[in-house]
């Protein structure tokens, strides 16, 4: 067994058991998740990789997604607000910087922080502190990075806001000294601890109440000792240490907070070790599609590394007979091209950018080809294949020539899906099951593997009535359906897999389900 299955065997103990080595909470701080997980994670400048940094779209998907805690950075303007900027400097593109220190606050909101990243970001603006604890309060803990404060100043802010349990303070310990001052133990503390500082008594007698502990530095002695002062650790996992070896080895130690740039896959690599039998199957709706552009290569990967149990895409044809994932008829929505696919030659598409819509980073990934696709992902993942435009036989031969027939289902309506089974009778088929009323008729008519279910049909007699029949139930759970809390009752009446666009909820439940005792 490898070095890092063995770490995350450890993980699946350590947590299944209550994560009882990460138990000492003395500070009482907010808990946005009922029940606590184990091992919290911080996301760092929020969800940065999907969103301008330090921003209120990047906290507010921290919000969405069920993350504890959003890393920050404060500085002081030059008409003395405390600001959100990580750099001196704050940029908005190319064209555009102001010295946080030497603009006002106002003059710094004029600023588009969300036009250089995308489209859709346009007119995200600068955060005050003030604003950020308005976002935040009673929904997400803020870990403050102090880049340039008044810590005097910063104290009296947090008592204002009433956010005293919700922010950790960090900084160089002259600062924290002053915040302490004025608030002696109603503001937590947190500074760097490295072995050469001292042992951990020294982080109790400078008053912290967290410490912040490079990833390849952790140790479940030096997380005991601080743990038995009542000191909670963070682990610092950026760069080179923002890997599953790395987390493994802080929830190993301990470790109370993972600060991270890959909250959504630290989650991941804590809950599937814990699972020993999922209660229900989740796909990703054209891939990870909320954190890389939908149906290309990068959302595809990241599902995969999020455990997904299927991906689901779209196909459609060229001009010139060719195939591409992509959702819409036409170009324009997802990419920088324009008019009906079917009517574009493949060498135009193939030149197209399939993620600057969705971020700068990513302007450089293209559509992919169906080829390319099943290259990259078959034998990795279950596969999902929404047949928006393909011909029968080509979509048989697709699946044939890299072996996943049996690893597909396909859905489409019953015209179509009868071809596919007239093709090849192993294929797996998909219809969509919008009423009870259908269900004996698509039976006899299609032997389908599975049904695609309306969301708003769903009961445990119908699932059961399905399952009788030896046909699985589906269902897409996008929009108003995208809760925990339906997610759960859905389980309870046996669905067999939920479609999401937000795996990190379908986890959640998933989690609640199989490992209730993840609170330590």
């Amino acid at each position: 067994m490898s070095l890092h299955r063995i770490h995350l065997a450890w993980v699946g103990l350590i947590i299944g058991f209550g994560g009882s080595v990460a138990s000492a909470r003395d500070f009482p701080f907010f808990e946005p998740i009922q029940p606590p997980r184990a091992t919290e994670v911080v996301a760092h400048r929020g969800e940065s990789g999907q969103a301008p940094e330090n921003t209120r779209p990047a906290l507010a998907r921290c919000i969405e997604d069920g993350l504890e805690w959003a890393e920050v950075d404060v500085r002081l303007t030059k008409d003395g607000q405390h600001v959100l900027a990580h750099d001196e400097v704050l940029k908005a593109g190319s064209n555009a910087a102001l010295v946080v220190a030497e603009h006002t606050l106002a003059e710094l909101q004029q600023m588009d922080l969300g036009a250089p990243r995308a489209a859709r970001f346009a007119g995200t603006r600068a955060l005050s502190l003030q604003e950020t604890f308005a976002l935040a309060k009673g929904k997400l803990n803020l870990y403050l990075d102090c880049k340039a404060i008044n810590p005097e100043q910063l104290a009296r802010e947090i008592l204002a806001a009433g956010m005293q349990r919700q922010v950790v303070v960090y900084d160089r310990l002259e600062h924290v000294q002053r915040v302490h001052a004025v608030a002696p133990g109603e503001v937590a503390l947190m500074a760097k601890w490295r072995p050469s500082v001292g042992p951990p008594a020294w982080a109790q007698s400078n008053h912290l109440d967290a410490v912040e502990i490079d990833a390849d530095t952790v140790t479940a002695e030096n997380c005991r000792a601080f743990h038995s002062l009542g000191i909670k650790v963070e682990t610092k996992n950026l760069g080179q240490w923002d890997n599953e070896s790395f987390w493994a080895r802080a929830m190993v130690a301990g470790a109370d907070w993972i600060q991270t740039d890959l909250p959504e896959e630290v989650l991941a690599s804590a809950l599937w070790p814990r699972v020993k039998q999922r209660p229900v199957l989740f796909s990703l709706h054209r891939g990870a599609n909320r954190y890389a552009p939908e149906n290309t290569l990068p959302a595809f990967e990241k599902a995969i590394r999020l455990g997904a149990d299927y991906v689901e895409f779209d196909v459609r044809t060229t001009s010139d007979g060719k195939f591409f994932l992509l959702h819409d008829t036409t170009l324009d929505s997802k990419t920088d091209g324009h008019g009906a696919i079917a009517k574009t030659p493949s060498a135009v598409i193939s030149n197209l950018s399939a993620g600057f819509k969705f971020g700068r980073p990513y302007a450089s990934i293209g559509l992919p080809t169906l080829e390319d696709f099943m290259a990259d992902v078959a034998g990795k993942v279950n596969l999902y294949f929404d047949a928006k435009a393909i011909a029968p036989q080509a979509l048989v031969d697709a699946l044939e020539r890299h072996g996943t027939v049996e690893r597909t289902v396909v859905y489409g309506q019953p015209r179509f899906l009868a071809k596919l089974k007239a093709i090849n009778p192993k294929v797996r088929l998909l219809p969509p099951l919008d009423s009870p009323n259908e269900i004996d008729a698509l039976a006899r008519d299609l032997h389908p593997y599975a049904f695609d279910t309306n969301w708003e049909i769903l009961s445990p007699d119908l699932i059961a009535r399905c399952h009788r029949l030896g046909i699985k139930v589906f269902s897409d759970a996008m929009g108003e359906h995208e809760r925990v809390e339906d997610y759960l009752e859905a389980i309870s009446w046996g669905i067999d897999l939920i479609q999401t666009d937000h795996p990190l909820r379908v986890m959640r439940a998933i989690e609640l389900t199989t490992a209730p005792h993840s609170a330590p």
